[in-house]
């Protein structure tokens, strides 16, 4: 274990971590966008020049070893200085062309961004915008995105971030449904009909019960984690759901319900890695998403 691992090598220390993480190379295959067998051999070229094996290989995947174990904490921390390394030296370019990466909500990324991404398009032809619809947090300071719309306040170090507003949600149903079951005028007739509630998510079942509600997972007729497949399941007639106001009031086949209940409200933030922010092009993406988004609330 003599030899020393240069910048070159850190692709396969990137695989290397992937693969302790998932604990097989086709989900670390997957999580790095490349193929099964290139991931095989670049485990086998780093347990080749390190003279070691990283992994007991057994039925159900890749387990570390004893060496692997000891080797993790330091790859985490090339990974690390790497990261930083990359941050710092993105975040000296002064071109406003480029590519500028946005992460969002599924449900945000398709209900609330398109418009924005079209006018930042039409005002900005040089930057080229990706973004990533996703409800796993992205690591900003891991460079998995340059900008992020979040409904929560950040918390991470190194990030800046901006408040822009709140976003309202209601009660809604399609009016489908309320035609054939009726529209309940209260909040106590709410549980005459049917819910669509989440699923392994208690965020609904949680506010309801701080409300005296006695709700459960079976108050909740149809089920569904994924955001924008909840919606798509309220318009579709499965029952009585949430949603925010001015997406459920932009779709003519859903009602709002007036039910005279304090529903809470989603908080909007912009967050971006502080070594970024100044950058030309992150600069002024960051400027039109947060006139577009405070504009549309």
């Amino acid at each position: 274990m003599d030899r020393t691992l240069t910048l070159s090598d850190w692709s396969l220390i990137q695989s290397f971590l992937a693969v302790a993480d998932s604990g097989s190379l086709s989900a670390a295959a997957r999580e790095l966008g490349r193929s099964q067998p290139t991931l095989g051999r670049q485990i086998q070229i780093l347990e080749s020049e390190l003279g070691v094996s990283l992994f007991d290989r057994h039925a159900r995947g890749l387990k570390l070893s004893q060496v692997g174990t000891q080797l993790l904490p330091m790859a985490q921390q090339m990974h690390e200085a790497m990261s930083a390394f990359s941050l710092t030296a993105a975040g000296q370019s002064q071109q406003l062309e480029g590519s500028v990466r946005i992460t969002a909500s599924v449900f945000a990324s398709h209900h609330l961004l398109p418009p924005i991404l079209a006018e930042i398009r039409k005002q900005e032809p040089a930057i080229q915008l990706e973004l990533v619809a996703t409800d796993v947090t992205e690591n900003l300071l891991y460079r998995e995105a340059d900008i992020a719309v979040r409904m929560y306040r950040p918390e991470q170090m190194d990030i800046i971030s901006r408040y822009l507003g709140d976003v309202p949600l209601c009660f809604c149903a399609a009016t489908s449904y309320l035609d054939r079951a009726g529209r309940p005028t209260t909040p106590q007739e709410l549980f005459d009909h049917d819910l669509v509630g989440f699923d392994a998510n208690e965020e609904i079942i949680s506010k309801m019960r701080e409300k005296g509600w006695p709700v459960g997972k079976d108050s909740f007729a149809t089920r569904c984690d994924l955001q924008s497949a909840y919606w798509e399941l309220v318009r579709a007639g499965c029952g009585i759901g949430f949603s925010q106001v001015k997406v459920a009031q932009a779709d003519p086949d859903v009602e709002i319900l007036q039910l005279d209940v304090d529903i809470p409200i989603l908080p909007v933030w912009l967050a971006a890695p502080q070594a970024m922010r100044q950058t030309p092009r992150i600069r002024r993406v960051w400027d039109l998403l947060a006139e577009g988004l405070k504009a549309g609330l």
